[in-house]
Order: C-alpha cells, then sequence, then structure tokens
C-alpha cells in the first residue's frame, strides 16, 4: 500500500511541476526575483522555487496560450505594472523563438507586480508553497 501511495505521489509531482516550460520563454532561466536576489525558477507560479497549483497572473495567460510564446503573450502585460511582458522577459519586439537569442536580458517578472504590493494584487514576498497567492 505503501508503494501505490508513493507511485501515485511521484505521478502527481511530475505531473505539476514543468521546469521545461522555462525554455518556452525568452530569458526563462533569468527571471529576475523580484523578492530578493538570484532567478524566479517558477515563472508562472507565485513560488519562486516551487510548482504550485495555484499560478500567477502570466502562468494563467501562458496557459491560456497553450503553453506558448505568442505576440500576444509578449504584448500583454499580465501583472498590470505598466510594462509588457516581452519587456521584462527580453523580448520587446516580440520577435524572439524558441531556440533563439532573446533581444535583451530580463529586467523584470511578467507575473509578479514591481515593485512587489504596488498593484495591490494580494502578493507578498516571503511566502511558501501553497501559501504564494494573489489575484
Amino acid at each position: 500500500m505503501m508503494q501505490y501511495l508513493l507511485v501515485i505521489a511521484l505521478c502527481l509531482a511530475a505531473a505539476f511541476a514543468h521546469p521545461g516550460y522555462r525554455d518556452f520563454l525568452p530569458n526563462g532561466y533569468s527571471v529576475p526575483n523580484p523578492c530578493g536576489t538570484g532567478v524566479w525558477e517558477a515563472v508562472g507560479h507565485y513560488d519562486p522555487q516551487h510548482h504550485t497549483i495555484n499560478k500567477n497572473r502570466f502562468g494563467r495567460a501562458f496557459a491560456a496560450a497553450g503553453h506558448a510564446w505568442t505576440r500576444d503573450l509578449c504584448m500583454a502585460d499580465s501583472d498590470a505594472d505598466g510594462k509588457t511582458n516581452g519587456a521584462e522577459l527580453g523580448d520587446p519586439t516580440c520577435v524572439w523563438v524558441k531556440g533563439g537569442v532573446p533581444t535583451g536580458v530580463a529586467s523584470g517578472h511578467p507575473g509578479i507586480c514591481e515593485p512587489v504590493g504596488s498593484c495591490l494584487d494580494g502578493f507578498e514576498c516571503g511566502c511558501h508553497g501553497n501559501q504564494c497567492v494573489g489575484k
């Protein structure tokens, strides 16, 4: 019975964790962490390191776009901070294609409003796992 539960747990973890999605985003491996230093590994999630069920606004928009970097997703401002997703991820002209080199570096996070809290989205730094939420 215990082995059965372990197999189920591993399958669920694999189903909800998609670090490969960063390959589908310009500078997907170097999105700055607006809560401190380093990079935000789980770009579409509220927790910087963990892939949780709760997605940030960019994560929901990315899913709605079929997990693809589209011109519409690039031109959108998912976190409502006044900068397009493309500008924040180093593709301000929305010309990047998977496997290509972005025209710039990532300068912000497309799913976390910066400065944190300025958009009244309910997100706060310092949360962990499913405690990380926003609007």
